[in-house]
Formats: structure tokens, C-alpha cells, sequence
């Protein structure tokens, strides 16, 4: 990272003119709707990649405003330019490194007073600012008014209303990066006291800085230890400015940070002073009603059981796993399209051992496509939905902070329920979302509860189908489950050492969602997840095929004869965890095929169900453990989570074999 000033990349035309890409950055803090910004501004024209050095994910896009080209940079949430977690770094190392002509800072209206210091600093590090007022809609619908013009005029930047969700003020958002121009900013002054410190640490920077030296020096009051760093490599009279650095903080020891946040407070009550008003008695919409009732554990968690219900049994499982896979499996590939390719192939290819290959018992075509997309797609198609639904409404936020009491037993806090939940449509890419969390505690906590409880949608779609057809089975499985994630977190928790942080997050507002949001969100997953699981699939009956030629995979399965036996399960099972091994979706495809041809009992059922969904990771998820948290930690989880599965199996059996109960 550099604070100088980069060189902006040009292009010259055949015409001889040339031509410079803008780069233009959104900044804000979470849930205040830069991605929904985003979006509308790029459209299809987006890449998502890591930040380099780092494992915080920046999306980057491409728009054309009036003939140029602009490049958005979709940043990491950020409170302030006073960095605390690696996401806040990402953010303003982009602010710093990349230089980004345009900076857009993003607001909720509804939390104005609250968001506009970090505009304050922004305009103060004298960067090009354009503030969007956005969430305009609903802070409307409560009674609040903002004079967007008077405080465009206070702040000396541009300033703009809307409701990127709704698509207005997008239009003034263009024209506004199109026409861009830096003007003077208006500067704000602290009290006599602050601006002395400030000025006794400015006045000794001499080097060509990105963000002014005001800024500068505030961070390196608030012992930024990044930026003193920078500074330090950069100016050549370092010694004598970390000594006045050193010597102010001391002095102001037990007043400086708490002086700069009243005056910042200050600022802003000046600056919103007849630009905002609200209702003596603030207006309470349904919607606010609704998100109420959303938060609070009596009528939450009802309401959580009822989108369950809903959702993950109903739509997910007896929908999706039921209804659709059934016509898609049974009906399309069993029916019609297996023995018809059988026969293509057969008529084409004279050897019997090439014939297997594609439409053998593990063939490529007649197993590996069919699970693919008969089973595994119709599944995870219908959780993507539901989830893209319930991202879009603003339920996710709402339900981290229902779930963040129960969530701080286990080390973790509400905001770990966003890679949990995405842990049900898939465990890799939620291992990859984990990087949000705040600690390095809450990460490996998380993961290893991914690893072990937390059934994507495919082991829970197959799941859910086939055992809610025997009455207790799924009872006891759920059951199973719940203690399993509730034990081994609490013991974990106790284990690791690291404190909990603090949990903190925006609300956004409840909205209905609106169907091209949820389209497109789910259409980018599925094609993620399908681009993803093909290929893998198609490489696991190629492998399977080789074991079967070689004699390998018989010799497998008889290996993990006494262990299935040991939890009362036939060897036929080993199949399913073999291909469980390769990728769980694929062994929760096995258990179905499994279930289908009737070789499990009930009680056989539910301890494979149950072992199954605890079973060792994956492959693309022991991988992305890997790169995520290291080899050393991912090889433990991995082996803790493959006692823990033949542990619980053997437990269930035989509990079940004394009680009877299945």
C-alpha cells in the first residue's frame, strides 16, 4: 500500500486522442445499499476477486455514462477511516492505493446524524466526494425530511437522494460521476485545543500525501499503527514527528479521542441543523412493525419456524427434493433419457469396458450428469430462491440479531448466521464467506461448525425428502443435529482461546422483494454452483469407472464393511460415502439412490442421515478450509469432524436399537 498519488492507466485512439478509464469507489458502512448501487450501475458487467494480499472479496465493475467508461470499485463496509477489521482495511487501502477519482459515499437517510461524520472525514482527507442520501423511500414513509440541496450546499459537495432499490436517483447519480469537477471543500474546524494538536503534527509532514495532512495527522493521533508505518517510510524527518507524535498523545492521554467524537457530533448537529425534521411522534410503518416483531425472541422465533417451515421443508424439500427431482430423475432420466443414451452408446462404442465409462453403473452420463442435474439441480435451484428471497426482503440482518444471544454461547456472534445459513445451500462457498467475521476465533469456530452440522442443500433437500416419509425419522435427525452444533460449539468456544467481539450491524429496511433482484441473484449462484459441481462430478465417475475397472473401489467398500456394520448400516452404504467424500451432494445423491431401491430400513436410514451429514468434508470444501485457515487447521477439523460423524452414527444405532423408537 502506498498514500502517493498513482498514475492513472491512458489509452490512445487511432485518432491520435486519448482516453483514461475513471475509477469511481463506493464506500459506506454495511447494509446501506452500495451493493444494490452497484449493481444497477454495472449490471452484467462485474468481477468478484480478492483483494490482493488479502481474503476480502471487492467486486468490481464496468459502466458507460455520455461516450466514457467507468470502472466501479464495490468496497468493503467501513465506519470510519480509523480501521478495525480487515474489511475496513480493504476499503480505505482502496481509498488510498487505487486513488479512485470519485468516491461515493453511501448513507441510510434514516440514520443520517449518525453516518455523516464519516462524510465529514472523507470531505477532511479532501478526497472527490459525492454523498448519496439513499434509503430515501422509507425514511419518507416514517415523516423524516432532508433538505438534500442546503446540505449539498453546507457539505460544499454534491449530494443526492435516492432509493437505489427502487432505481430512483440513479439517473442524478450519472450525471453527476459524468460531470464531475473538485471543488474547495469546506472546512470544518474543531475546537482551539484539537486544531493546535492537529496543526503541530500537519505542520511536520512534508511528504506528497493521497488524503491531506489533517487527516494524516488525526490517524496518527488515534495510534493508527498502518499509517504510521506509511508515514514513517515516507518522510525523511521521521524521528522528530513520531516524537511530537508521542508527546501530544501523552498529554492528551485521557481526553483526545473522546474531544474529537463530541466535536465530530458537534459538526454534524450544526450541519443537519434545518436540513433535518422529524415527527414529534415518529410515524411506524407496517414495515417497521413487521421488523420489530422479526427481532425479538417471542415473536421471532415463531416467525423463524414458520420461514423454516416454509421455506427449507416445504419449498426446499418437498418441492424441490420431492416434486421436482422427481420429474426430473424419475421421470426425465430414468424414464426417457438413461435408456436412451444406453442405447446410442452401446450401437457406437463395441467395448463393454468404454461403454461403462459413460453409461455404466458409475458412468459419466447415466450417474455423474444425472446426479447433477437430475437430483443436486432442482434442489439447490429451489434453496437459491429461497435464500435470494429472504436476502432481498432484509430478514438475514434481523435474523443475526435474533440469534446473536444464542450465538455468543458458541464464540461466535449474530453476524455468523449469514455463512451459516449460506452453509445450507453450500459449505465451500460459505467457508469463503466466514472471512467476514471479525476474529480469527470466530472463523475457526465457524468453520468447523460448517464442517460438522451444517448440510447444504443438496445433503438437505435429499434429506428432508426421504425422511419425512417415516414418521420420527426427521424428528430425531433434526434433533441429532441441533445438540451436535449446540455441544460442540459451546465445547470449542471453551477451548479456543479470544474473547467474543462486540456484535454490531445496520438494519436496512424490510421491503417486498422485487422479482429481477431475485432472478439475477439467483441465477448468478446457480451458475457459480452448476459451473462448479459439473465438471467435479463428471471427474468423480471417471474416477469411480477407474475404480471399478481396477477392482479398487469393491476392495474400498469392503474395507468400510466393519464400519458400516459397527453402526448397524449395510456395505452398500460405503458407496454413499465414498461419493460423500468427493462432495456431499454427490453422497447425498448416493443416499437417495440408496432409499430408492429400498436397501435401508428406517432406523438404517436415519443413522446414515445422520453420520452422512456429518461426514468429512469434502474435497472443494477441505480445500477452500485449506487456503482459509491453513493446512494444519483444516487436517484437525477434518479429523475431528470424521470421529465425530462414526461417534454419533454408532451412538444413534445403538440408542435407537434400545429405546426402539425407530
Amino acid at each position: 500500500m502506498a498514500l502517493f498519488n498513482r498514475k492513472k492507466t491512458c489509452h490512445a485512439s487511432q485518432s491520435g486522442s486519448t482516453s483514461c478509464k475513471k475509477t469511481v469507489a463506493l464506500v459506506g458502512n454495511p447494509n446501506v445499499g452500495k451493493s444494490v448501487l452497484f449493481n444497477v450501475l454495472t449490471g452484467a458487467y462485474v468481477t468478484v476477486s480478492n483483494y490482493p494480499g488479502t481474503s476480502v472479496e471487492v467486486s468490481r465493475g464496468v459502466t458507460a455514462i455520455d461516450g466514457q467508461q467507468f470502472e466501479i470499485v464495490d468496497t468493503p463496509g467501513m465506519y470510519s477511516l480509523l480501521t478495525i477489521t480487515e474489511e475496513e482495511r480493504v476499503a480505505r487501502e482502496i481509498l488510498l492505493k487505487e486513488s479512485p477519482d470519485i468516491v461515493i459515499h453511501v448513507l441510510d437517510a434514516r440514520n443520517l446524524e449518525r453516518m455523516l461524520p464519516m462524510t465529514l472525514q472523507l470531505i477532511e482527507a479532501e478526497l472527490p466526494v459525492i454523498l448519496v442520501v439513499n434509503i430515501m423511500d422509507e425514511a419518507e414513509r416514517m415523516g423524516l425530511k432532508i433538505d438534500i440541496p442546503l446540505l449539498s450546499r453546507k457539505l460544499g459537495i454534491p449530494v443526492i437522494g435516492a432509493a437505489a432499490a427502487k432505481k430512483k436517483g440513479i439517473q442524478e447519480i450519472r450525471r453527476n460521476i459524468a460531470n464531475f469537477h473538485r471543488e474547495g471543500n469546506v472546512r470544518f474546524i474543531y475546537n482551539k485545543r484539537l486544531e493546535n494538536d492537529i496543526e503541530g503534527i500537519a505542520g511536520l509532514l512534508k511528504g506528497d500525501y493521497r488524503i491531506s495532512r489533517k487527516s494524516l495527522a488525526l490517524l496518527l493521533l488515534q495510534r493508527d499503527d498502518e499509517i504510521n508505518g506509511l508515514v514513517k517510510d515516507t518522510e525523511g524527518t521521521y524521528p522528530a514527528l513520531e516524537e511530537k507524535v508521542k508527546e501530544t498523545i501523552f498529554e492528551r492521554r485521557t481526553s483526545f479521542h473522546q474531544d474529537l467524537s463530541m466535536e465530530r457530533r458537534r459538526i454534524v448537529k450544526g450541519l443537519i441543523k434545518e436540513v433535518f425534521s422529524a415527527p414529534d411522534k415518529m410515524k411506524i410503518t407496517l414495515k417497521e412493525k413487521l421488523s420489530r416483531l422479526t427481532v425479538r425472541p417471542i415473536t421471532g422465533v415463531p416467525i423463524l419456524l414458520v420461514v423454516l417451515y416454509f421455506g427449507l421443508y416445504k419449498f426446499v424439500g418437498v418441492f424441490g427434493a420431492g416434486t421436482l427431482v422427481d420429474l426430473v430423475e424419475q421421470k426425465l432420466f430414468e424414464g426417457f433419457f438413461n435408456p436412451w443414451i444406453t442405447g446410442v452408446v452401446k450401437n457406437l462404442v463395441p467395448w463393454e469396458v468404454i461403454q461403462e465409462l459413460f453409461v455404466g453403473e458409475y458412468g459419466v452420463i447415466t450417474l455423474g450428469i444425472r446426479y447433477a442435474i437430475g437430483i443436486i439441480l432442482p434442489i439447490v435451484a429451489t434453496f437459491f430462491l429461497f435464500f435470494s428471497i429472504l436476502e432481498d426482503s432484509g430478514y438475514f440482518p434481523r435474523l443475526a440479531l435474533l440469534v446473536d444471544r444464542l450465538f455468543k454461547h458458541i464464540g461466535l456472534t449474530g453476524r455468523a448466521v449469514i455463512p451459516m445459513v449460506l452453509g445450507f445451500g453450500c459449505d465451500t462457498m460459505a467457508t469463503m464467506v466466514t472471512r467476514t467475521l471479525e476474529t480469527t476465533r470466530e472463523r475457526i469456530l465457524a468453520t468447523l461448525l460448517l464442517a460438522l452440522a451444517i448440510p447444504c442443500s443438496a445433503q438437505l433437500g435429499v434429506i428432508l425428502a426421504i425422511l419425512s416419509k417415516a414418521k420420527g425419522a426427521l424428528l430425531v435427525w433434526t434433533v441429532c443435529m441441533v445438540l451436535i452444533f449446540i455441544v460442540v460449539g459451546f465445547l470449542a468456544a471453551k477451548v479456543l482461546p479470544g474473547e467474543t467481539p462486540v456484535f454490531y450491524m445496520e438494519l436496512p429496511p424490510m421491503r417486498l422483494p422485487q422479482l429481477s433482484n431475485i432472478l439475477t441473484k439467483t441465477y448468478t449462484r446457480m451458475q457459480w454452483y452448476f459451473l462448479e459441481i459439473l465438471p467435479l462430478f463428471i471427474l468423480i465417475s471417471v474416477l469411480l469407472w477407474i475404480g471399478k475397472i481396477t477392482h479398487l473401489f469393491e476392495k474400498v467398500v469392503d474395507l468400510m464393511k466393519p464400519v458400516m456394520a459397527s453402526i448397524g448400516l449395510p456395505k452398500e452404504t460405503a458407496v454413499a460415502f465414498i461419493f460423500g467424500f468427493f462432495r456431499r451432494d454427490y453422497g447425498a445423491a448416493g443416499l437417495y439412490d440408496l432409499q430408492s431401491k429400498g436397501i435401508l430400513g428406517v432406523r438404517q436410514l436415519t443413522v446414515a442421515a445422520v453420520t452422512l451429514t456429518i461426514f468429512i468434508p469434502c474435497v472443494a470444501q477441505f480445500l477452500i478450509m485449506k487456503k482459509e485457515r491453513g493446512l494444519k487447521t483444516a487436517l484437525l477439523i477434518a479429523g475431528f469432524v470424521s470421529v465425530m460423524a462414526y461417534a454419533s452414527g454408532y451412538l444413534l444405532n445403538e440408542f435407537l436399537l434400545v429405546t426402539g423408537i425407530l
